[in-house]
C-alpha cells in the first residue's frame, strides 16, 4: 500500500534485473512501511539485527510514556512536534496503547500528510473507530491525501454504513476509479493494484516528460518509474527517471524506453503476482487488461502484504484450522473454536479406524503383552516422518521449486531417503531393545521383537514419506491447496497404516494364531 501523496523517497539504483535478465524499474519506497524501515535501519547500521532489541524496546516505551503525559497535560504543540519526528508505523503503535477517545484526539493533532500515512498503516478496527469520529471535512482531507489502493483496502473492510459515507466523500473521478477497482475479483491483481502512476507518450521529448512528471508526480505513488502508453493506453514500454535525466532534452521517450518488460493481467491471482516479485526481485509490476491496456501497477509493499496473508493462511491450514482474516486477539473465542473444531472432529472420527484395527488384534495382546508398549513409538515415528516430507513438499510448492510434474523424481528421492532413515532407526531400536530387555527376556525373544520392530519401522517410514510426498503434489495437481495435506491428516492416515502393518507382521513373525 502507498502512503501520503507528497512524501516520497526513491531508491538510488536505477533498475532491477530479474533472473531472466528482463529489466524492471524500481518503485518508490514509502516510509510508512515498517518492515522496510527496519531493514533500512539495519543496513545503515543504526539498528543491529540482534542485541539491540531490548534497548530500542525500552527506549520506545519511555517515549510513548512521555507522549501520553503530553496528551494528558494537553501540551498539544509539543506532542505534535514529537509525533512529526516519528515514523507512521511507530505512531500506530502509540495509538494502540491509548483508549479510543485519546487516540482520536492525538490523531487530530497530526499534520495532514502524516495523518494520511498513519491512517493507511492502522488496522481496520482502529480505522473504523476514527472514521466514525471524523467530521465530513476531516474525512475528505484524509481521503484526498491517501492513495486510491489504500482507500479501496479501507472500504473492503468497513461495514456498509461507513462504506457509503467514505464513497460519498470521494471526488467524482476518484469515486469512479474506486468503484471500478472494487469490481475486480477478490485476491486478484486488480484488487491490489494502484491506478496512480506516471504515464508518458512515446512522442514526448525528454523535456516534455520532465514537465509531465513535475506537474502530475505529486499525486502518484511512484514518480521514478514511468510507463509509456499509446493514445489508446496500450502499454508500450517503461522508462525510469534516471534514463530521462541522462538523455538529451530533445530525445524522444519512444527511443529511450525499455520495451522488454513483464506485466500481469487484472484477473491474475494475487499469490502468483507476489511470487513474481519474489522470483524476479521486482519493486513494481504493471497491470494490464486483456487488450494490454495499462490500468494500474502493483508495488512491492502490496506484494509483501499478500505474501504475509498467504503464509498465515497456509500455516493455519497446516495446523488443521479454517483460515481467519482477523488477527489472534481480534478473533473471538467462539470463532477460534469454530475454526478449529471441524477438522478436529474429522480427524477424531478418522482415528476410530485405528482403534478398530487394534481391537481386531486384541488376542495378540494377551499372548504377547509387550507388543502394545511399542505402538506409541511406531505411530510417532510414522507421523513425524510423514510430517517432515509434507512440510518440504508444501514449502517447495509454495515457492515454485517443486511442481506436480516432478512427482516421480520427488518420490524416487524420498523413498531412498526413507530407506536410509528407516534402516538407521531400525538399527538404533535394535540396540535399544537389547540394552533395555536383555535381563528380563530371553535373547531369542528379544531378537524376534527387534526384527518385528525393525521391519515395521522401515515399512512405516517408507509409507509415511510416500504419503507426505504424494498427497501435497496430488492436491496441487487438482487445484487444491497443498497445505490441506499437512501433518494432522498425514499423521492420522499413517497411524492407521502403522498399526495395520505392525500387527500383520507380528502375526507372521511371532506365529500368533488369530
Amino acid at each position: 500500500m502507498g502512503c501520503c501523496r507528497e512524501n516520497m523517497e526513491t531508491y538510488s539504483d536505477g533498475q532491477q534485473v530479474g533472473s531472466n535478465n528482463k529489466v524492471q524499474p524500481n518503485a518508490t519506497s514509502t516510509p510508512c512501511d515498517a518492515k522496510a524501515h527496519t531493514v533500512a535501519m539495519i543496513e545503515t547500521g543504526s539498528l543491529s539485527p540482534c542485541g539491540d532489541e531490548e534497548f530500542f524496546a525500552e527506549r520506545g516505551r519511555n517515549m510513548f510514556e512521555e507522549l501520553e503525559q503530553m496528551l494528558e497535560e494537553k501540551r498539544f504543540s509539543a506532542l505534535k512536534k514529537e509525533m512529526s519526528k516519528m515514523e507512521p508505523a511507530d505512531i500506530v503503535i502509540f495509538f494502540e496503547n491509548l483508549d479510543r477517545k485519546d487516540a482520536v484526539r492525538a490523531f487530530r493533532i497530526l499534520p495532514k500528510e502524516l495523518a494520511a500515512e498513519t491512517f493507511a498503516d492502522m488496522d481496520h478496527d482502529m480505522q473504523e473507530d476514527l472514521i466514525e469520529s471524523f467530521s465530513a471535512s476531516e474525512l475528505s482531507e484524509i481521503l484526498d491525501e491517501m492513495y486510491l489502493d489504500d482507500t479501496v483496502d479501507v472500504i473492503e473492510e468497513m461495514p456498509a454504513s461507513l462504506v457509503k459515507r467514505i464513497i460519498s466523500h470521494l471526488d467524482p473521478e476518484d469515486r469512479k476509479t474506486v468503484n471500478r477497482m472494487l469490481r475486480y475479483p477478490e485476491d486478484s491483481a486488480g484488487s491490489i493494484m494502484t491506478p496512480e502512476y506516471v504515464a508518458l507518450k512515446p512522442f514526448f521529448t525528454v523535456e516534455d516528460a520532465l514537465m509531465r512528471i513535475r506537474r502530475t508526480g505529486v499525486d502518484k505513488e511512484t514518480i521514478y518509474t514511468c510507463y509509456v502508453t499509446s493514445e489508446s493506453n496500450i502499454l508500450m514500454g517503461v522508462v525510469t527517471v534516471k534514463d530521462i535525466l541522462l538523455a538529451e532534452d530533445d530525445d524522444l521517450i519512444g527511443d529511450i524506453m525499455d520495451k522488454d518488460l513483464i506485466s500481469v493481467e487484472t484477473g491474475e491471482d494475487q499469490e502468483k503476482v507476489a511470487k513474481m516479485f519474489d522470483k524476479y526481485d521486482f519493486l513494481a509490476l504493471p497491470v494490464v487488461d486483456k487488450e494490454n491496456r495499462l490500468v494500474g501497477i502493483v508495488t512491492v509493499d502490496d506484494a509483501m502484504d499478500v505474501m504475509q496473508e498467504e503464509n498465515t493462511e497456509d500455516f493455519e491450514k497446516m495446523a488443521a484450522m479454517l483460515p481467519s482474516d482477523d488477527s489472534y486477539f481480534k478473533t473471538g473465542v467462539f470463532k477460534h473454536a469454530r475454526n478449529r473444531i471441524l477438522w478436529l472432529i474429522i480427524l477424531m472420527i478418522s482415528g476410530t479406524f485405528t482403534g478398530m484395527i487394534i481391537e481386531k488384534y486384541e488376542n495378540a495382546f494377551h499372548l504377547f503383552p509387550l507388543l502394545v508398549s511399542f505402538v506409541p513409538m511406531l505411530m510417532d515415528t510414522g507421523g513425524n516422518s510423514g510430517s517432515q516430507t509434507s512440510t518440504l513438499m508444501i514449502r517447495g510448492l509454495a515457492i515454485d521449486t517443486i511442481h506436480p510434474k516432478d512427482v516421480l523424481k520427488v518420490w524416487f528421492k524420498e523413498i531412498r531417503v526413507a530407506l536410509i532413515v528407516g534402516i538407521t532407526l531400525a538399527l538404533v531400536n535394535t540396540a535399544r531393545m537389547y540394552i533395555i530387555y536383555f535381563r528380563s527376556h530371553p535373547f531369542d525373544e528379544i531378537t524376534r521383537y527387534a526384527v518385528l520392530l525393525g521391519l515395521t519401522i522401515i515399512f512405516v517410514v517408507c509409507f509415511a514419506k510416500t504419503l507426505g510426498c504424494l498427497l501435497p503434489l496430488g492436491a496441487k495437481a487438482i487445484k487444491l491447496d497443498p497445505a490441506l495435506m499437512a501433518s494432522p491428516l498425514i499423521t492420522t492416515i499413517t497411524d492407521c497404516a502403522t498399526v495395520l502393518m505392525y500387527f500383520t507382521l507380528a502375526v507372521k513373525i511371532l506365529n500368533i494364531q488369530m
